[in-house]
């Protein structure tokens, strides 16, 4: 018998995404939805178009968050005439496996992270967009960030994604904000590790970073602080969806 989505609840779990950050809204929702068992192991996600008009989303978006899930082992797609998104049993697994056997100080300290990284990684760019950049810290910043692009693999992406955001915290001149940010990476990359590489999520990143550097060589501090904040935040709600 195929299990039913508790339907009484949607209304609760998921509501319009709000602001610029629709993919990521989008996972961490669903994500959350199929969590707390709101739609079953075997159970179908609403059509599409339901969907995409209860979170305020194009259904472009929608598609490429159910890639993502899909990509995640949480749900499996099947085309046609009765077809649909259906909750797999993997996904019992995913959020009561590894995740399961982490401590709650953990869970703890890399939420308390998520929190800390919005507030110290904005400023460090506020500041590096405050300073005059010589040429040299310009030609390090443009290669720290081409070298994110240019990365494959997860891990070598992970790594090179890393060392842009230090090379970031560098240009602050301040030592303690260098110090910060090591931190949060340290504890960022372990989440991260978690979780499977997003496609859309990553060229996301890839043109926030772009734009983070642009701020900063133009000398804008202001810009630089609200995309890295922006930044942060998508990260952040693909990791609260995932990880739980």
């Amino acid at each position: 018998m195929t299990a039913q989505p508790h339907e009484h609840l949607t209304a609760a779990v998921l509501r319009p995404v709000r602001g610029h950050h629709a993919f990521e809204g989008c996972v961490e929702q669903l994500a959350t939805a199929i969590r707390l068992g709101v739609y079953p192991v075997g159970s179908l996600l609403p059509p599409e178009r339901e969907l995409a008009e209860r979170l305020a989303v194009s259904r472009a978006t929608l598609r490429e968050a159910i890639a993502a899930l899909r990509q995640a082992g949480l749900v499996e797609t099947r085309r046609g005439r009765g077809g649909g998104s259906s909750v797999t049993s993997q996904a019992r697994g995913r959020f009561t496996g590894g995740l399961a056997k982490v401590s709650a100080a953990t869970k703890a300290e890399w939420l308390d992270a998520l929190e800390f990284r919005r507030v110290v990684e904005p400023g460090a760019a506020h500041l590096a967009a405050s300073h005059d950049l010589g040429d040299v810290d310009r030609d390090r910043l443009a290669a720290s960030e081409e070298a994110v692009h240019q990365a494959t693999g997860k891990r070598a992406h992970r790594q090179a994604d890393s060392r842009l955001h230090l090379t970031i915290a560098s240009l602050s001149g301040s030592s303690l904000l260098q110090e910060a940010v090591t931190s949060v990476q340290s504890t960022l990359d372990s989440m991260l590790g978690a979780i499977p590489a997003l496609e859309p999520n990553i060229g996301h990143s890839h043109r926030q970073h772009r734009l983070i550097c642009r701020a900063i060589v133009d000398g804008r501090p202001d810009r630089a602080r609200k995309v890295m904040e922006d930044h942060c935040d998508d990260t952040a709600a693909l990791l609260r969806g995932l990880l739980g």
